[in-house]
């Protein structure tokens, strides 16, 4: 079973409060029958105070059974708004601006 990155996106945007998501296919694979592999970008305000730990297991919880089924690997990056804005590379920043999460308090 195949999955899109826009599916991940949904499915992550629909289980964390406020998240705003970009998952990617970062490398092609040869084998039609090897599970796709994907980066994901998650911002949300929802993570503030967490491990990153907890972050993570939030998205892959989101992503739910396509974990076992239809993504063989997820490379994950997760930040809140504040941090985002520190750290993060800027690609978000529309989605963010329209989700009314950035920029942030003091930008």
């Amino acid at each position: 079973m195949t999955i899109e990155p826009a599916e991940i996106e949904d499915l992550i945007e629909a289980g964390i409060p406020d998240a705003v998501a970009r998952v990617t296919n970062p490398r092609i694979h040869d084998d039609e029958d090897e599970d796709a592999h994907f980066a994901a970008v998650v911002v949300s305000p929802a993570f503030d105070g967490e491990s990153l730990v907890d972050q993570h297991q939030r998205v892959y919880d989101a992503v739910g059974d396509h974990m076992t089924r239809s993504v063989h690997a997820l490379e994950i990056k997760t930040y809140t708004p504040v941090d985002y804005a520190e750290h993060g590379d800027g690609s978000l920043a529309p989605d963010l601006r329209e989700a009314g999460l950035f920029p942030v308090e003091g930008e």
